[in-house]
This record gives structure tokens, sequence and C-alpha cells, in this order.
């Protein structure tokens, strides 16, 4: 990913979670917040209510490559935790990608003048 590195530590997340805007779907629940390093931070959680690790690892490969696919079109400088919920281990692909733009369009994150 061009401008994107993963976010693993506990403590940003919390962080996160507490001070920053998110926005919800049936499948994903996206937070977001300004990091003003000029580099986005991207993390995942995917609850073992989603399922077993196979499932919850497939579920985490297609978020990140709908996310690395439209990542051209967001704006550097972000720190994104995206979180599935259970919904997500039983919905296309199309259909994460198409929430999680939808989400990331309302909170912001896309560069000025580009939507979809």
């Amino acid at each position: 990913m061009l401008h994107t590195r993963s976010m693993k530590e506990n403590h940003l997340f919390r962080r996160l979670y507490a001070k920053g805007k998110s926005a919800v779907s049936p499948c994903l629940a996206v937070y977001v917040r300004k990091n003003n390093l000029g580099v986005t931070r991207l993390g995942f959680t995917v609850g073992t209510k989603v399922g077993k690790a196979v499932r919850r690892n497939k579920v985490r490969r297609r978020i990140r490559e709908a996310y690395r696919i439209h990542e051209g079109r967001m704006a550097p400088g972000w720190d994104i935790v995206v979180v599935a919920r259970v919904k997500a281990a039983f919905a296309p692909y199309s259909e994460l990608e198409r929430e999680l733009l939808r989400l990331l369009d309302r909170l912001g994150v896309y560069r000025k003048g580009e939507t979809t």
C-alpha cells in the first residue's frame, strides 16, 4: 500500500475508539481520526463472534483488499480502524467494498473533490 502503515498497538486502537469519529453499517464499523503524520495507519478488528480463524482471516483479507484498491483516492494522515461485524462473514466482497467506501466517504477520508 502506498501511504498506509499497519496499526497494531493497543493504545492507538483505544485512543481511536475514545476520541475518533465513527460510522456504522450492518457489516462494518469504521473509526477515524486525523494523525498529522502524513501517513495513514490502518487497523482491523475481527472478533471471535465472526467465526473461527479461517473465516476471520478471510473477512480481514477482503476488507484490506477493498481498501488497497481505492487507497489512491484517500487523503493521507489518518488513523483508521475497521471493525468487522458478524454479518461481514456472510456478505459478498462487493457489499463489503461498497459499505467500506460509503463509510469512509461519510467520515471525510476521501481527498477533496473525489467521491464514489
